[in-house]
């Protein structure tokens, strides 16, 4: 789903907003090898933790994401898209690494971005991801949900909510390992984690 207008007001607070959480990125993206998708690239955070033997492909759909990502290259071998993550500009099993670090909150229409992964990935390919979750304490679960409305509104879609593991699990991601970041009583649970990409079976 591409994103013509953009979050310009969310763009320039994001690198504010996700600060707190940039310990958990170097670890994520220091492992990546090969060619690299890396799908919701936002501001470009995670652009200097990247080993100068990748190449890097960064999609998002949000312009304004994109201008202030670009800055952040810096001579490293990694090239913008404009583009959402249901529709890759790409060509089929062309990339040995995926990195998605805080997007599967956002993303529209997840399981389409997720067959696209599966498309664009080569078969056994690595997913490296972090993400925050739903909680797994009912009564903090309780308040995501009543939040996710308004939550959704201030941060371009975001979902409070999502259980991430569990979407890749059941789209045919396979060797699934996540693992909790931080205390379970947090109102936003983190997790890091990685999987494998399988192909898909025919329909």
């Amino acid at each position: 789903m591409r994103c013509p207008d953009g979050h310009p007001c969310l763009a320039a607070v994001l690198d504010w907003v996700m600060f707190p959480l940039g310990r958990l990125r170097p670890e994520v993206v220091r492992g990546a090898t090969g060619r690299v998708l890396e799908v919701g690239s936002g501001t470009g955070l995670n652009f200097e933790h990247y080993r100068p033997t990748v190449t890097v492909d960064a999609v998002d759909p949000d312009p304004h994401m994109l201008r202030r990502a670009a800055g952040r290259i810096r001579g490293r071998d990694i090239r913008l898209h404009e583009a959402g993550a249901e529709q890759l500009p790409f060509d089929d099993d062309v990339f040995d690494t995926v990195v998605i670090t805080f997007a599967l909150c956002t993303i529209p229409d997840l399981a389409g971005a997720l067959r696209e992964v599966h498309r664009v990935a080569r078969p056994g390919a690595e997913v490296r991801f972090a993400e925050h979750v739903r909680s797994s304490v009912g009564w903090i679960h309780g308040g995501q949900r009543l939040l996710n409305p308004l939550w959704q509104r201030l941060a371009g879609g975001c979902h409070l909510d999502r259980d991430s593991c569990q979407w890749l699990l059941d789209h045919g991601f396979v060797e699934l390992a996540c693992q909790p970041r931080g205390s379970a009583w947090s109102p936003l649970p983190v997790l890091t984690g990685t999987a494998r990409v399988s192909p898909l079976p025919s329909v």
